[in-house]
């Protein structure tokens, strides 16, 4: 999350992060103040009184049950703001798209190797198959064929615009502006909906409305990635149809690879917890509950609509970030502000060695490629605690894996706690460091483009 923190910036960070204070430190106090002694029977039964109350899990649950579903209503104004102020974008974008089909359908015309893309025939065969597949995918979700169909066509209409949309906007302004989060909210909430109306209700109806969300998201994703590929692509000279078809190929081994790697996490750790808290599958399965399975505290998620229309008023710049603060826990915002601001750091130093531009640009590239390995080695590092987890093999030889910032001596010689401070340490000073020594001289070229 320090990696996250650096590569948005001190700005963003501290946005995200003022969530958690909002969280934290204005809404669990007000209410712990007013309502603690009353929801004390909510948390604990019947009958319990304040001696039988743990006043941290009090604390912890107020922010789960009550200021979690006020973010949430935060977010959905955020994601519907973000896909407002992109119209323009969203709106060339589907144009765009269907320019592009009519094109695809007149390539027997094309003779020119650059203008080649895969036979439009071919393409409509495999988004056929694929519908039919996603129906019976579908059917075992939601035990109801009508309501797999339902959700089969919402995901083949809202994954071919969205992946355009998405596509588009990756491969012209860059991968920074896919708004990811506000399409598959947008799915989501029509995809709940349709499901309502065509009486899928409960579990089997809440696993349908994901299964479209994940694939729409999914597509999204894989949307602006292909775009970028072929942008590069075409810059070099390449032939689009081999491009398309090492594309789909990738597709088909990477959703083969992936499922081991979910298993893991699946069998490891607890969906929420804080070793996967996995924040906006979160947001989609507490939504999809609310609407589907009739679960959503609605009056708390309107309060939060409302707070996130004062954030547009008062020109937040990131009404989303704020509520995302507020749904993340506390640990996870402020890690991502202390990274913002050593990246703030990095920008004062920049500032007061008073670097060119092409010095500038290669700092940063520096600090962004390091700060991308912090994520991968975050992610890489999860992936074998989970292993470890999962095979169960601190049960065979007695030993965990340590866990920094928690009291204790490891081997009776070092304190975990002080030794994970060290180790933070030792971080800010690598990401403020290594990219300062790697601005090079003031006449050497500037460093290519780190956003193709």
């Amino acid at each position: 999350y320090i990696g996250v923190g650096y590569i948005i910036g001190p700005r963003l960070a501290a946005l995200n992060f003022a969530g958690g204070v909002l969280a934290w430190g204005l809404f669990a106090p007000l209410l712990m103040f007013f309502l603690g002694p009353q929801l004390i029977p909510t948390f604990y039964g019947a009958g319990a009184v304040a001696a039988d109350a743990s006043w941290p899990d009090m604390v912890t649950n107020v922010w789960k049950f009550i200021i979690r579903p006020i973010a949430v209503g935060g977010m959905l104004v955020g994601a519907g703001y973000t896909l407002y102020r992109m119209r323009k974008n969203l709106g060339a974008g589907l144009k765009r798209s269907i320019n592009d089909v009519k094109k695809a359908a007149g390539q027997g015309e094309v003779v020119s190797r650059l203008e080649k893309d895969l036979n439009m025939k071919l393409v409509l065969v495999l988004m056929a198959l694929t519908f039919v597949l996603m129906v019976f995918i579908y059917d075992t979700f939601s035990k109801s064929f009508g309501s797999a169909i339902v959700a089969a066509a919402v995901m083949a209409i809202a994954g071919f615009f969205f992946a355009a949309v998405s596509g588009n906007l990756v491969g012209t302004i860059g991968s920074s502006n896919n708004p990811i989060s506000g399409l598959t909210l947008s799915t989501l909430i029509i995809a709940a909906l349709l499901m309502v109306l065509v009486g899928a209700t409960g579990t089997t109806g809440v696993a349908a409305v994901l299964g479209v969300a994940a694939v729409v998201c999914v597509s999204s994703a894989v949307a602006g990635e292909m775009l970028q590929d072929l942008k590069v692509g075409h810059i070099l000279g390449g032939t689009p149809w081999k491009m398309q078809t090492g594309n789909i190929l990738g597709i088909l081994v990477a959703s083969l690879v992936m499922y081991f790697p979910l298993m893991l996490l699946h069998g490891a750790f607890t969906f929420g917890s804080k070793d996967l808290a996995a924040p906006q599958a979160g947001l989609m399965a507490a939504l999809s509950r609310g609407i589907v399975g009739g679960e959503m505290a609605w009056p708390l998620v309107i309060v939060g609509m409302l707070m996130g229309f004062a954030f547009i008023l008062v020109q937040v710049k990131s009404p989303m970030l704020v509520a995302v603060g507020m749904y993340l826990p506390l640990e996870t915002t402020f890690a991502i502000f202390v990274g913002g601001m050593i990246k703030g750091i990095v920008d004062k130093f920049i500032a007061r060695k008073k670097f060119n531009a092409a010095q500038t640009a290669r700092a940063t590239n520096v600090g962004i490629l390091l700060a991308a390995g912090l994520i991968a080695g975050e992610a890489l590092t999860g992936l074998v605690r989970a292993a470890w987890k999962f095979f169960f093999l601190q049960h065979i030889i007695h030993f965990d894996i340590p866990t920094i910032f928690k009291s204790g001596k490891y081997f009776g010689l070092i304190d975990l706690y002080v030794g994970g401070l060290a180790v933070l340490v030792l971080i800010a000073i690598y990401l403020v460091k290594v990219p300062l020594a790697n601005a090079g001289a003031a006449d050497e070229p500037p460093p290519p483009s780190a956003v193709i």
